[in-house]
């Protein structure tokens, strides 16, 4: 198990017996898959069965352990996706109401018969605003939401789908935001992280800031093959030769190119992705992208939602079962916004061969780079892989490929 500077990579934490080939596949992929830092935890039955971590955090050597925080980019979506669910379970919010009904400004444009769900299934065509946008205007939640409800769908709603990247954060918030009365950073708070003790923010406070991990972005030239650690970005403006992945798309595929501009929302803001590794933007709310959490706390979360754990119980299985049904197909060429042909349900993943889960009624969500938070509401089982080093990728490369295999080895 090698670091990218040579050195053993130190795997820390727990396995119980017969999880072994999970703690094997976490350490080939410091070994063989360039892993810098990262963390994976198991549930199985509402109880942990394995939480490790390893490598390191940062350019000092800081060792990557339980105390280490990493933003998770769309692994929030699943988060945000919960909790919706949550309103849908209470009998607050009908998911087949127009979003107009709980957000009237919502109603402009022609989006006023645009039902909930399609916010969750990416359906309602707004992937972007109509207008360009700053960082600063980005950070502010007023701002975003109010251009999101004036600005016109980019397709018709309701005629196809399309990965809203960045947007369904707001979307999807702003409607639990009208609904529940507090934004959704509060929200997370008191209804998930309190009950279940984790932790996770949506809008993370400067006293956390410490213990966050700074993103390590992927080499573009080697299309997953990770940076040098001393390539890690800083806010202060280094790696001035960096080209992003949404000036490289607008190269590929020309400027204004749908599955750029989904990555840039809104407005551009987000086009340079070093701004991923701002104090400011990990402390906004950004409820599609900038969650930031442990391994830990996102398989907890997520095996709250198929079993007790420690006697809570996030979503009853009725909710669930109508939380995972597949919206759009995910079928080859069947997304507006080209290559993201993912089957979404109700905000989460669902399993197929560009979204590979545990197969079955897996669901969850991946995060760029690599992060992912899964259930399977039928062997009672879930996880989630958090990490540093970022890959080419929007759902999965070989590090979750190898450790979901190991799960469903020993997984029965």
């Amino acid at each position: 198990m090698a670091d990218q500077d040579g050195t053993t990579a130190t795997i820390r934490g727990e396995v119980e017996p017969g999880f072994e080939p999970v703690r094997e596949a976490f350490e080939r992929n410091f070994a063989l898959h360039g892993d810098v830092g990262a963390g994976f935890c198991l549930y199985v039955d509402g109880q942990k069965v394995v939480d490790l971590t390893g490598g390191v955090r940062d350019l000092a050597g800081t060792p990557y352990d339980e105390d280490t925080l990493q933003l998770v980019f769309s692994s929030t979506k699943g988060v945000t996706a919960t909790c919706a669910h949550l309103l849908v379970q209470r009998g607050l919010l009908d998911v087949d109401e127009p979003v107009s009904t709980y957000w009237p400004e919502f109603a402009a444009a022609g989006k006023a018969d645009v039902p909930v769900s399609w916010l969750l299934s990416h359906q309602a065509g707004l992937i972007d605003v109509d207008h360009p946008m700053t960082l600063e205007q980005a950070l502010d939640w007023d701002t975003v939401t109010a251009a999101l409800a004036a600005s016109p769908p980019v397709w018709e709603p309701g005629t196809g789908y399309g990965y809203h990247a960045v947007t369904f954060g707001w979307l999807v918030g702003e409607v639990v935001r009208r609904v529940a009365g507090t934004d959704i950073g509060s929200f997370v708070r008191t209804e998930l992280v309190e009950p279940l003790g984790l932790d996770l923010w949506i809008g993370l406070p400067p006293e956390q800031e410490h213990r966050v991990a700074p993103l390590v972005p992927a080499s573009a030239a080697g299309f997953g093959e990770g940076a040098p650690v001393d390539d890690v970005p800083t806010a202060d403006g280094a790696g001035e030769d960096h080209r992003s992945l949404v000036r490289l798309l607008d190269e590929l595929l020309g400027e204004g190119n749908l599955l750029g501009r989904t990555l840039g929302a809104p407005g551009g803001a987000f086009a340079d992705d070093r701004v991923w590794n701002e104090p400011q933007v990990r402390a906004a709310q950004i409820p599609a992208a900038n969650g930031v959490t442990d391994a830990t706390s996102l398989a907890r979360l997520y095996a709250a939602l198929v079993s007790d754990v420690d006697g809570v119980r996030l979503l009853d299985p009725d909710t669930v079962d109508r939380a995972i049904v597949p919206q759009v197909s995910g079928d080859p060429g069947s997304s507006l916004v080209v290559m993201l042909d993912i089957p979404f349900a109700l905000g989460y993943m669902t399993h197929s061969g560009v979204s590979p889960l545990l197969g079955g009624r897996s669901f969850g969500h991946y995060g760029a780079g690599g992060s992912l938070g899964f259930a399977d509401p039928d062997r009672r089982v879930a996880g989630a892989y958090v990490m540093n080093q970022m890959q080419i990728g929007i759902a999965g490369d070989p590090r979750t490929a190898g450790l979901l295999a190991a799960v469903d080895q020993v997984v029965e």
